[in-house]
């Protein structure tokens, strides 16, 4: 049997749930899509959330001749032969091509798309779930218009199972699901219409007929659908949005959130990259305002590690709080990234001669001697000298954060110079 995702797929723009950022009817992409000239677009967005739906309606509305390919599937002689329609009768109303998951075409593939998308012979409607910007060829991108699908809200999930569950009593005995069912149903699909309907119809099948109706608990439920509220996927864009978030809510000293994105990347079984990004959150982020959280972190992985999973998370949670706590600043990462945009930019020069390694002085050397100044000779174990280059020899990279820790050293280290009578 054809599965209930597309036996209920929405006939018009207005069945389709969420979206409502394009779909609803001031919306400019509405408007176009109803006007009957359609534009070349691209679709991206999480799978489950409508693309396909989308597109499938433009094509019977506009009444283009639809090729369909998937880019994990779909080869160049599959092209050949959509391309063969080009001013033949099958294309006298105009071919309309959905192309989803074009990420999965190489750039040659893409490449023998432009001509007849330059030329408007073809209207291409592509879908992707990752960034087109990173995965679509350019020039192709420059002639499509990106529309971003986002993941649907509990609240349109439930709507859509409501409608689903309807549809599946005309088909069969009447669907009676609990509101609790539905609710759970609806929250752990994560945005995942396509999800949700596969575990709906998996506990409906499963539900006994009594008395002409099937009856859906929450035990039954919570059997098929307990983990599947999370999308993630290690090389897509999930796993970066997600591995951003935690620690950007570390940085942002926001403890609660900083351990829901640790549970996410936990559950994902991703441990590397929530080690990875705690270790170094305590360096950028919380760093010269208390340096000691590093070695207490690096602690915290390599118990981690050592563990395993599920007991790394006790580790994890403690460091992530800690990071999340703490102090912060970022003058150490500020400094460097300032020294080294010197360097790239070529700003440099030749080591003074008083810090190089010993060499041989030349019979037309004007300075002889190193003349090097061994700081712990002097009072205070600092002595007033040049270390960088001519070019660059008042440049400032590191800045003292207002921490306390850093404040003292800078306190300690004014008061040594001024005694020195050096700047």
């Amino acid at each position: 049997m054809e599965p209930l995702a597309h036996r209920l797929r929405p006939r018009t723009l207005d069945e389709v749930c969420g979206q409502r950022h394009l779909l609803g009817p001031d919306k400019v992409f509405r408007r176009t899509v109803e006007s009957g000239h359609i534009p070349n677009m691209i679709f991206y967005g999480p799978s489950g959330t409508g693309k396909t739906t989308v597109a499938s309606i433009i094509a019977a509305q506009s009444g283009m001749h639809l090729h369909k390919l998937n880019g994990t599937t779909a080869s160049t002689g599959d092209i050949k032969k959509v391309l063969a329609d080009i001013g033949t009768l099958a294309g006298e109303g105009g071919i309309l091509l959905y192309l989803d998951e074009i990420q999965y075409f190489n750039k040659r593939q893409q490449q023998s798309l432009l001509e007849c998308v330059e030329e408007g012979t073809v209207t291409l409607i592509a879908s992707t779930t990752e960034n087109p910007y990173f995965y679509v060829y350019n020039a192709l991108l420059s002639r499509c218009t990106v529309f971003e699908f986002k993941a649907l809200t509990a609240a349109d999930v439930a709507d859509g199972l409501r409608k689903a569950a309807a549809r599946l009593g005309e088909e069969d005995a009447a669907v009676d699901i609990d509101p609790a069912a539905l609710d759970y149903l609806a929250q752990s699909a994560g945005g995942d219409m396509r999800k949700a309907l596969g575990n709906l119809e998996f506990a409906v099948t499963a539900a006994p007929v009594e008395d002409g109706r099937r009856a859906v608990t929450l035990g039954m439920v919570q059997q098929v659908a307990q983990h599947t509220a999370m999308r993630y996927d290690k090389l897509g864009d999930d796993h970066y949005d997600i591995v951003s978030a935690y620690q950007k809510s570390m940085r942002g000293s926001d403890p609660n959130a900083a351990l829901h994105y640790l549970a996410r990347l936990l559950e994902a079984g991703d441990l590397p990259s929530a080690c990875r990004r705690l270790m170094v959150c305590a360096c950028e982020d919380v760093g010269l305002a208390w340096p000691q959280i590093i070695p207490i972190v690096k602690a915290a992985v390599d118990i981690a590690n050592a563990v395993g999973l599920p007991e790394a998370q006790i580790p994890l949670a403690d460091a992530v709080i800690l990071v999340a706590t703490a102090p912060k600043s970022n003058s150490g990462v500020s400094a460097i990234e300032a020294a080294a945009a010197d360097v790239r930019a070529g700003r440099s020069g030749p080591i003074p001669r008083q810090l190089q390694n010993k060499h041989y002085d030349g019979a037309d050397a004007l300075v002889r001697g190193q003349h090097y100044k061994y700081a712990h000779s002097f009072k205070g174990h600092w002595v007033d000298q040049q270390y960088l280059p001519d070019a660059i020899k008042d440049a400032q990279y590191y800045i003292p954060g207002d921490n306390k820790n850093e404040q003292a050293f800078a306190n300690y280290w004014k008061k040594i110079k001024e005694e020195q009578g050096g700047t």
